[in-house]
């Protein structure tokens, strides 16, 4: 079996085989699980037996997986889950171990992943030289966000602070888009960022679940 969360910059793969040594990331409860870039999956060839995410032939719904994901993850019965990626944002609600609430944002990712990925490459600035500042930016379209960076920059600030004040204001916002729960489970690419985590940190209670909540879905729907 091989199950698929096909990301805008990156693809997480679970399997029950070792298919992509050279690609290996881990293996538990006998899995092995990999990420790779987006851009080879489709030179690859593979073809999942369920999928999610974005390509034209996935047959899972991504809310329905990160539900069952966060399933699959054992987490409390009163939890909201916010999975935070590349170019969207999504969110599950669960209340007495029932599915309670819910929603999504692929209407505007311009505030997401992909938006500090740019600016980290434009401004040559390394992901562990962001870090949690208290002051933040406080804007809900990353078009203004970058303005601002540009003109904190123009200012004297370093190119590191602007942006961390840039991904606070992310995390404010995401946990808003959550309304503002005093626990939240974080999925996906930026649970790898520290100042991400740090700053979602200064409104509530964090816990990361790293990369592969949806694939993780995907095996618990079968």
């Amino acid at each position: 079996m091989l199950y698929l969360d096909a990301g805008t910059t990156y693809s997480k793969i679970i399997t029950d085989k070792n298919c992509f040594d050279e690609q290996f990331f881990v293996c538990k409860q006998g899995y092995y699980y990999y990420i790779m870039p987006s851009s080879i999956i489709k030179s690859l060839n593979i073809k999942p037996d369920r999928c999610c995410g974005h390509m034209s032939d996935a047959n899972e719904n991504e809310i329905i997986a990160l539900a069952h994901g966060a399933k699959y993850r054992k987490v409390e019965s009163d939890a909201t889950v916010l999975d935070l990626g590349s170019r969207d944002a999504k969110w599950i609600k669960f209340k007495d171990n029932k599915f309670h609430d819910m929603d999504w944002n692929t209407s505007c990712a311009s505030s997401t992943g992909a938006t500090v990925e740019m600016l980290l490459k434009f401004y040559d600035v390394k992901p562990d030289e962001l870090a949690y500042i208290p002051e933040k930016f406080n804007v809900t379209c990353g078009i203004f966000g970058m303005e601002k960076i540009m003109d904190s920059i123009s200012a004297g600030s370093k190119p590191s602070e602007a942006i961390s004040k840039f991904v606070h204001g992310i995390a404010f916002n995401a946990w808003n888009f959550a309304k503002r729960p005093e626990k939240l489970y974080l999925s996906g690419g930026f649970c790898d960022n520290k100042c991400l985590v740090e700053s979602l940190k200064n409104y509530c209670e964090v816990v990361t679940l790293g990369r592969f909540v949806l694939c993780e879905g995907l095996i618990e729907i079968g």
